[in-house]
């Protein structure tokens, strides 16, 4: 009788593959926003007649989430910490006066990044969601395809040259997956970069040297979230150079095991002289702008562990 060996993993990586390609939408032109509860809560008010973005660098320890509130009064959150913190973030959303994401950007699914993802979309009225083109076998991945899909709601496959706002003197514009690395998630990082007026903020997820240098669009910023938590990895001599920022944000635990911010990337920063800011010294970061120079506060809200 002829037995067939069968790789459990395999199948997984197939089951979730499918899983995600039927929650993804053709990549086209086109802008679409899914209202899950019914109530429209899109605003008709220009960017003109608001004026301000603030862009919130929360505290979640040692990982990533990012809550911009956009100066057309919707709001975008890019990554969502490890996944004790849903019910915090969403709190904090909440608190601003938001019950509704517009756009939900999962920049790699690393737990540190999309682990508390799934939470907010169990939880959160969701527009546009971004993510790269890539799959992994792990749990928190699978929790956040299921709620995905358990909502009808579909994914834009993330790449660059993507555009997801382009409103006159506003614009939020996708710079990186160029291309997908399987051997190296970090590497297939969405890279953000927005634009308001004088004002401009790069945003890079994981991505390390392999990705940065695929990049070919203008990454110039005023403001800089450090690439991967301050690891050497990401933060270079050449990409520094490229992006001339007068100010950087590192999202990071504080006495994290991995050694996060490295020396190198500080004193490179120094060296650029670059005003640095880190959450585990300085809690929630907010930079806030009109668009003609940034304003920063810190010592914010903390993001709290889910009980």
């Amino acid at each position: 009788m002829l037995k067939i060996k069968i790789n459990s993993k395999l199948i997984l990586i197939l089951k979730l593959t499918a899983l995600f390609a039927v929650i993804c939408l053709a990549l086209c032109s086109c802008s679409i926003n899914i209202n899950v509860n019914g109530s429209d809560s899109e605003s008709k008010t220009t960017v003109s007649e608001i004026g301000t973005l603030s862009v919130h660098y929360l505290d979640v320890g040692q990982g990533d989430s990012i809550f911009i509130e956009l100066p057309n009064q919707k709001c975008m959150l890019i990554d969502a910490g490890e996944n004790m913190y849903g019910k915090s973030i969403t709190e904090y959303i909440n608190n601003l006066g938001y019950t509704r994401i517009d756009y939900l950007v999962a920049t790699h699914p690393h737990a540190d990044h999309i682990g508390s993802m799934a939470y907010v979309v169990k939880h959160n009225n969701i527009g546009e969601i971004y993510m790269p083109k890539v799959t992994t076998t792990t749990k928190t991945y699978e929790n956040l395809l299921t709620a995905i899909a358990d909502k009808g709601l579909k994914v834009k496959s993330a790449k660059a040259g993507m555009n997801i706002i382009d409103d006159n003197d506003f614009n939020i514009n996708i710079l990186a997956p160029v291309k997908i690395d399987e051997d190296n998630l970090n590497n297939c990082s969405i890279i953000l970069k927005m634009n308001y007026k004088n004002d401009s903020f790069l945003f890079l997820g994981d991505a390390e040297k392999k990705e940065l240098e695929t990049v070919t669009a203008d990454m110039s910023a005023e403001v800089l979230k450090v690439g991967h938590h301050g690891s050497r990895t990401s933060t270079t001599k050449a990409l520094l150079e490229k992006v001339n920022p007068k100010y950087a944000v590192i999202s990071l635990g504080k006495d994290n095991s991995y050694g996060h911010p490295h020396k190198s990337t500080l004193k490179l920063l120094d060296k650029f002289g670059v005003e640095t800011y880190r959450t585990d010294e300085n809690g929630t970061v907010v930079i806030s702008t009109e668009g003609s120079g940034v304003t920063i506060k810190t010592g914010q809200t903390s993001m709290k562990r889910d009980e």
